[in-house]
């Protein structure tokens, strides 16, 4: 099977079986999404969709995050995993957004990343979310998946990106995050993938060398 083939099935198959993934971060308009997206950095999407609604009721806009302190914040994240700093870059994030970007969250790359506690991953996430952007965010799961399929062979989140976007059509890309995640998320899983009851086995690279 050429690279090429394996894109086109294991892309096919996704597409019949979830047509329009969709984020499991529960949001309502950008800055939410970031605030969420910040949050989920090794934490589960469950547990940030436990804390954000009292996070979000205290602290709805940029400007209202921003004049709060690192301390205050931290009463509502603290069952996430890092707070302390996670509570410091929403902070530091929320009053960069009113200095600097007219409390707007931005929709490049180079903008994004500016933000406290906002990587290359969080930027993908945000511009493929909330811009509809042609963006593929590598996560753990979308890089665990991405090389046991044998879409890519990256040793980094970057390198793996970066083929990826090779590969993937621009208005599949989006989607194609989603994808893999969340089969990474519920079948091929990190300890112990479900190869029993995962429907693309014919098409895994991992599978076969078994």
């Amino acid at each position: 099977m050429t690279i090429k083939e394996r894109y086109e099935a294991v892309l096919a198959h996704f597409a019949a079986a979830n047509p329009n993934p969709e984020s499991e971060l529960t949001f309502s308009n950008p800055f939410e999404t970031l605030v969420a997206v910040i949050l989920s950095a090794q934490c589960t999407d469950k547990r940030v969709n436990m804390v954000t609604p009292a996070l979000f009721a205290a602290y709805p806009t940029p400007e209202a995050m921003a004049a709060a302190s690192v301390e205050d914040i931290l009463e509502y994240v603290k069952s996430v995993s890092y707070p302390n700093s996670k509570a410091a870059h929403l902070q530091a994030m929320a009053a960069m957004l009113v200095d600097k970007f007219n409390s707007t969250v931005p929709s490049t790359m180079d903008e994004l990343t500016q933000l406290p506690g906002v990587g290359r991953k969080t930027a993908n996430v945000i511009m493929g979310v909330v811009f509809g952007k042609a963006a593929i965010a590598v996560d753990t799961h979308v890089f665990r998946v991405s090389n046991r399929l044998g879409l890519a062979s990256g040793k980094t989140p970057l390198e793996v990106e970066k083929a990826l976007t090779r590969h993937i059509p621009e208005h599949l890309r989006y989607k194609a995050h989603h994808w893999l995640l969340l089969h990474g998320r519920y079948v091929c899983k990190s300890q112990r993938p479900d190869c029993l009851n995962c429907p693309i086995t014919h098409l895994c690279k991992h599978f076969s060398k078994k």
